[in-house]
């Protein structure tokens, strides 16, 4: 990733809930020449796909919006975006100039959002505070919490609206 600008980072899991951070984010933050890094946390599993096995310490490459929008290879990362995410972003990266790119992590959304971070590095972190995985929240507290106190870059929760 060259030129300008700063990696923006969106916690995606492709609900509701993410989708209003996303739209958040390009909305709030986003200027012409940022990095949108979409970052997506998959559950730890057993993947038959020697890649998936490859990636599972470090997380998936920087994945382009073109890829992102390209069904067969999504499913390759065992990762389905929604229609609404793909318009958001595809508008966005046209309309904006920003450039888009996906890294998935496999393991706790937790610390694999702050190693994101770290890693990428990301200047900031927009998350929504639900919808990642209702029963971890129950066992482990909330991801956006402890994402807002563990991470090393600002981080905005956006919250969803009650019904």
């Amino acid at each position: 990733m060259e030129g300008g600008g700063r990696f923006v980072g969106v916690a995606v899991d492709f609900s509701a809930c993410s989708n209003k951070a996303l739209k958040w984010a390009i909305d709030n933050i986003l200027r012409k020449g940022d990095h949108l890094i979409l970052v997506t946390v998959r559950p730890e599993g057993h993947y038959e796909e020697g890649e998936m096995q490859l990636w599972e310490a470090t997380g998936s490459p920087l994945i382009p919006l073109s890829e992102i929008c390209d069904g067969h290879t999504m499913k390759r990362y065992g990762v389905n975006p929604d229609p609404e995410t793909l318009q958001m972003i595809t508008l966005a990266a046209r309309q904006m100039e920003i450039t888009v790119v996906m890294k998935i992590f496999w393991g706790d959304a937790r610390e694999k959002l702050c190693e994101a971070i770290d890693k990428t590095p990301l200047s900031c972190l927009v998350i929504g505070n639900r919808g990642l995985g209702k029963i971890k929240r129950a066992i482990m507290g909330s991801v956006s919490n402890y994402v807002v106190n563990n991470a090393t870059c600002p981080v905005t929760v956006v919250k969803k609206a009650e019904d």
